[in-house]
């Protein structure tokens, strides 16, 4: 039986717009398990960023409760929201945001201190975490104006797992890469969840979607199906057939 990382109950969002509450998470029940690669999906609007973000800790919903592990963290203060963050999540935008006065390895580094480790540690985390990238001392040296998307968002990667979370949590992290790029993102992202590093993604990209092994369909605001690819084979041609299948039901 799989171990449940993280779960939420009648996990509500709302906004007030003009006047009026706009529901963009309704009672969502869900729970997400260690070691899956968990891709969340929909047409712009469902709420998928949005579900992310309550997901992480980095928004706070307006009705119902998550939990991690045995913590309920959707009634922390936004001051232990950001240590549980520190301590227990990574996070990999679709916009970098590596600070371009830092080099590449600083920008990793800073990250990790932050979070209260030591530095000698940290190094060599970093060091091995970069080689599983593919990212050479010289461009670790270099600053993030100095290196090509694909780089950045593979440094942001090395970044985002520095402080070994036990939940890596991706915003259309390929979205601003060309198509190339976006694979090698794709293949860093598959292979530490092989490493057994637990993902949930947001994407509205079929390519990016097949390397999830659960997909999470989120229409107007609640969970409408989901579907279970398997472990990402490459080439696996009934893969792309089944998710095509799923998403042609669900409406896409």
């Amino acid at each position: 039986m799989k171990e449940i990382l993280l779960k939420t109950e009648k996990l509500s969002k709302a906004f007030s717009n003009g006047g009026s509450m706009q529901h963009v998470l309704k009672n969502i029940d869900l729970e997400l398990y260690k070691g899956d690669f968990t891709v969340i999906m929909g047409a712009s609007g469902a709420g998928k960023s949005t579900l992310l973000y309550a997901l992480s800790g980095m928004d706070t919903p307006t009705l119902g409760t998550i939990t991690f592990g045995a913590r309920v963290i959707s009634g922390l203060s936004q001051d232990a929201l950001a240590v549980f963050r520190r301590e227990h999540c990574g996070f990999v935008f679709q916009q970098i945001y590596l600070i371009d006065g830092m080099s590449v390895m600083d920008n990793v580094l800073a990250a990790g201190l932050l979070a209260g480790g030591d530095k000698k540690a940290l190094v060599r985390r970093a060091g091995e975490l970069f080689a599983a990238v593919g990212i050479p001392e010289e461009t670790q040296r270099k600053f993030p104006t100095q290196i090509s998307g694909g780089e950045a968002q593979r440094a942001g990667i090395v970044r985002a797992l520095i402080n070994a979370p036990e939940i890596l949590f991706a915003d259309e992290p390929t979205g601003a890469l060309n198509s190339q790029t976006g694979l090698d993102v794709l293949d860093t992202l598959t292979r530490f969840n092989e490493r057994g590093q637990s993902v949930v993604m947001v994407t509205h990209d079929t390519r990016s979607a097949r390397r999830g092994n659960r997909i999470l369909y989120l229409k107007d605001g609640v969970i409408l199906g989901e579907c279970d690819l398997g472990r990402y084979v490459h080439g696996d041609s009934q893969r792309h057939k089944k998710l095509s299948g799923f998403l042609q039901d669900m409406g896409w």
